[in-house]
């Protein structure tokens, strides 16, 4: 069918509560979706495209027909939709992709035994523990465990590796017994590893009762050396506790929910605690999301239609869409209360923060920045008002000296770190004098001319998330309307400095908005201001030195712009063109001998 046949069939839906089918010519199942109201939700894909993400316009452009199901209320509608979705998966509606498996500990048999964390069973000459839902706690049992009694975490074999290498880092510390260097004898090192595992498979609390009945056992014995061993061992296991009661909660089980958005990717974050302690970890990275309040919906109804367990209580750092249906759906498949909360002080919202900052560095792992200027990108977003963090802002300063040799600077910070690739430097061409409107004015019509037009290789085809002006209101004011003239929709600002030359706060079109108490953006803002001004001043005064050279040639007889610009390009300085020869400077394209003699006669009065 064409998108018109298709919207003339949506029309005619009833405005009843039920589930929509949509397939590709193939007849293949390509997205299922609820409604409230089949005619409004299922017609609203065929027709205008200007609300849709590329993602919905992707998958219209593949449905050929679709089939529906009418339900008495929107609760049916949903459990329906869950149901088919599980049947058949289809590609637009697969936001989260379960690849969890299994996880186990693994100890390997011979002289020196290993621990370590892996996916599968797969060699007999090795014991396992486990199987494990959470990597993420199985990973951290094992680290815990080789810090604790001492074990080494490298890939080195034994006997075959012994005493052939300085022990490493961890061995220097202490961390690590260093068998590799003969510290510890292969008995005392098969027993910390039998005692690990029965750390491993008994818990903290039995290990430090058995370790603390053999401690006095040795000191009974006067073998204090032994003792002092399970001391250290016994203290180490406590601090590790401590440890763990920071990333704690006083509620006995709780599932923490955060989702990060971006210009190109999104991050979906999960922390699950039992018993107060955090016990597993999850995250995906998705496509960036239009809707957030639907998209949390979506993801939250995903991830439980994947896991057998639902907590008592479930907390989100931002808004739902249909937030009561959620919850009466997560209660049918719990069969008991669902808590959805949205905490707002206290450790809870610490740990939703926590929640957050572990999402912002999974993204910025992806998308190469750090999650620190991920975090300073989100909260700049957050202070202008911009509907997405500005991946590529675009900043400008003026320089001169007393209205000589005006120049501008560009520079780029892609991600939040510079991108010194697509730096611009722009000599004023349109007046002389002092005139700093004028030139930001002048600056911004020469750079966004390209975008137009189909010079493809260059970065004036970028167009920017964000432009900060070194400067205040008025810059702001003069900008504003050649970019609108232009048809160039892109938000303006201007970074204002206090009178020690420091940020104090970002103009904009109307006032002033104070930056310094938010930390991560006024950090960001800051740099970009000092990198532009760095930029700008060097060319400003590279270019002011020429023309001070060039200057003091143009008084000589016969020396023009041209000749001066020869002798500067092939002397570099005025010294060396001061101290050269009637021949060498004789050998300068385009200068005589007449040229030749009366620079030197000119630098030999000064």
């Amino acid at each position: 069918m064409t998108e018109k046949e298709l919207r003339k069939k949506a029309m005619a839906l009833p405005l009843n509560p039920g589930v929509y089918i949509m397939k590709n010519k193939d007849k293949k199942i390509i997205y299922i979706g609820k409604a409230k109201a089949l005619k409004n939700r299922v017609s609203s894909y065929f027709g205008s495209h200007s609300n849709h993400s590329m993602k919905v316009i992707k998958m219209v452009e593949n449905v050929d027909d679709f089939d529906y199901i009418l339900c008495d209320t929107e609760f049916e509608a949903l459990v329906l939709e869950c149901s088919l979705i599980k049947q058949h998966m289809p590609k637009y509606n697969i936001l989260l992709k379960d690849d969890k498996g299994y996880n186990y500990i693994k100890v390997t048999k011979g002289d020196f035994p290993q621990i370590r964390e892996c996916y599968r069973m797969d060699d007999e000459n090795a014991d396992y523990i486990g199987p494990f839902i959470s990597g993420f706690s199985v990973k951290k049992a094992v680290e815990e465990t080789r810090k604790i009694f001492k074990l080494p975490s490298c890939n080195k074999k034994f006997p075959r590796d012994y005493n052939k290498s300085r022990p490493c880092l961890n061995g220097f510390m202490g961390l690590c017994s260093a068998p590799c260097n003969g510290r510890i004898s292969q008995e005392e090192y098969k027993a910390s590893v039998e005692d690990a595992v029965a750390f491993l498979k008994g818990g903290s609390a039995k290990a430090v009762k058995d370790m603390t009945a053999k401690m006095q056992e040795y000191s009974e014995n006067l073998e204090f050396e032994k003792a002092a061993k399970l001391r250290d061992r016994i203290k180490a296991i406590k601090n590790l506790d401590e440890k763990q009661k920071v990333v704690s909660i006083n509620v006995p089980e709780e599932d923490v929910f955060a989702l990060v958005n971006s210009n190109k990717k999104a991050c979906f974050e999960v922390l699950r605690f039992k018993n107060g302690r955090l016990y597993d970890t999850e995250h995906w990275l998705i496509d960036s999301v239009d809707d957030l309040a639907e998209a949390r919906f979506e993801l939250i109804e995903r991830y439980y239609s994947m896991r057998d367990y639902i907590p008592s209580r479930i907390a989100v750092d931002g808004e739902i869409a249909d937030e009561e249906l959620l919850i009466q759906h997560l209660e049918s498949l719990r069969e008991k209360r669902v808590q959805l909360v949205h905490p707002q002080k206290g450790e809870h919202l610490a740990i939703i923060n926590m929640c957050i900052k572990n999402a912002n560095e999974h993204l910025a792992q992806n998308q190469g920045r750090l999650g620190k200027e991920m975090a300073a990108l989100e909260e700049l977003a957050e202070l202008l008002g911009l509907p997405k963090p500005p991946e590529y802002i675009e900043s400008y300063d003026i320089s001169h000296t007393f209205g000589a040799d005006n120049v501008a600077g560009m520079v780029v910070f892609h991600n939040g770190r510079p991108m010194k690739k697509a730096y611009k430097k722009f000599s004023i061409k349109g007046f002389d004098g002092q005139n700093d409107v004028g030139s930001m004015n002048e600056v911004l019509t020469r750079r966004f001319k390209p975008y137009y037009e189909d010079d493809e290789g260059s970065t004036f085809k970028i167009l920017p998330d964000l432009i900060l002006l070194d400067g205040g209101q008025a810059q702001v004011n003069a900008v504003l309307p050649v970019i609108r003239e232009m048809n160039i929709d892109v938000p303006v600002f201007g970074m204002v400095k206090d009178n020690k030359h420091r940020t104090r706060a970002i103009a904009y079109d109307g006032g002033e908005i104070q930056i310094s108490s938010l930390r991560k953006a006024f950090t960001l803002v800051s740099s970009i201001q000092e990198e532009v001004h760095r930029f700008a001043i060097t060319y400003h005064h590279k270019k002011h030195r020429k023309s001070s050279f060039s200057s003091g040639l143009l008084k000589i007889d016969g020396i023009g712009e041209k000749k001066a610009k020869a002798l500067l390009k092939h002397f570099k300085t005025v010294t060396k063109i001061r101290q050269a020869t009637i021949d060498e400077l004789c050998s300068v394209p385009g200068i005589s001998l007449k040229n030749a003699q009366d620079i030197a006669k000119y630098y030999q009065k000064y």
